[in-house]
């Protein structure tokens, strides 16, 4: 059974980080594009971050761009975002998600999700 585990979120201060992962049960972690989604109480998930099977490419919503970093290792079969000079309009459950092939910015295109992590931005 396919299982994504997402584990670092909190509360912290505004200008502050956190690093989350994922841990992924997936035999074939490294045929898998990973994503970085979230949702905020009352909105639609939101793109946050991709990056592709290899690992060499990251893509990035342009509100995060310049503080979020998205990287995988794909040995341990998990997926890191190192987020820094977090902002209360950061506050949201943040998902990891996987999808074979090719990397998406469309979340209905991942197949496997993980359960979510709180991350709170208080100002």
């Amino acid at each position: 059974q396919v299982q994504l585990a997402e584990s670092g979120g909190g509360l912290v201060q505004a200008g502050g980080s956190l690093r989350l992962s994922c841990a992924a049960s997936l035999p074939t972690f490294s045929g898998h594009a990973m994503g970085w989604f979230r949702q905020a109480p009352g909105k639609e998930r939101e793109f946050v971050a991709s990056i592709t099977r290899s690992g060499g490419l990251q893509y990035y919503a342009d509100s995060v761009k310049g503080r979020f970093t998205a990287s995988r290792d794909n040995a341990k079969n998990t997926v890191y975002l190192q987020m820094n000079s977090l902002e209360p309009e950061d506050t949201a459950v943040y998902y990891c998600a996987a999808k074979r092939g090719s990397r998406s910015y469309n979340y209905t295109e991942y197949t496997y999700w993980g359960q979510g992590t709180q991350v709170t931005v208080s100002s």
